[in-house]
């Protein structure tokens, strides 16, 4: 794994210590970059959108659902690996991490030696998952155009008597001649058939 990696730690603005120090400690063992410790609090939207990690951690002791909500804000319109590191084993509280977005979610394990095993596996998962995220977004899209094609054929074949296959070689041509992708034309043809009522 990369170890360049631009990493923001996020802890409550009463961390212990020790944990930080820890944190701090198995971070620097591995060779990765902190560049900037926050707290959890309102401003933390703007201080990743300036700051542009690669990853962030979360360091929360206890209930974290306070930093949960402000990680969710501050991730939404760029997601990014999330570890959170925390003592609280409740079933509810893994549950609301993984809805938030985190990668992984270690409870009591905070010792240095175990912090960059953990950044790796997290980083792997979070891109697996971006990737089955990216093909389904992608399949979407294409059932979305399929749909707005079949639409268009149906225009054609009841407007002009013609056949499945004639409809669609129609819009095909019509698409190369206007030098249009085939939904575009499509999703065309249906705004005009709107207008036209």
């Amino acid at each position: 794994m990369s170890r360049n990696l631009r990493i923001v730690l996020i802890h409550p603005p009463h961390e212990s210590e020790a944990r930080a120090q820890a944190l701090h400690a198995g971070l620097a063992e591995a060779g990765y970059e902190l560049v900037a410790s926050l707290a959890a609090d309102f401003h933390l939207p703007e201080h990743i959108a300036r700051l542009q990690p690669d990853m962030i951690i979360v360091d929360a002791e206890s209930d974290a659902r306070d930093v949960l909500e402000h990680i969710v804000i501050a991730t939404r319109d760029e997601r990014r690996p999330i570890v959170m590191f925390t003592e609280d084993d409740k079933a509810d509280s893994m549950e609301a991490a993984m809805a938030a977005g985190v990668s992984a979610y270690v409870v009591a394990g905070l010792q240095p030696e175990r912090i960059k095993p953990v950044l790796d596996v997290a980083l792997v998962r979070f891109k697996r998952e971006k990737k089955l995220l990216d093909e389904l977004e992608g399949t979407r899209l294409k059932l979305a155009e399929r749909k707005l094609i079949d639409r268009a054929k149906g225009i054609f074949m009841a407007r002009q008597g013609l056949t499945e296959d004639q409809a669609f070689q129609k819009l095909r041509t019509m698409a190369m001649n206007k030098n249009l992708k085939l939904a575009e034309l499509a999703q065309r043809i249906l705004d005009a058939e709107d207008l036209l009522g």
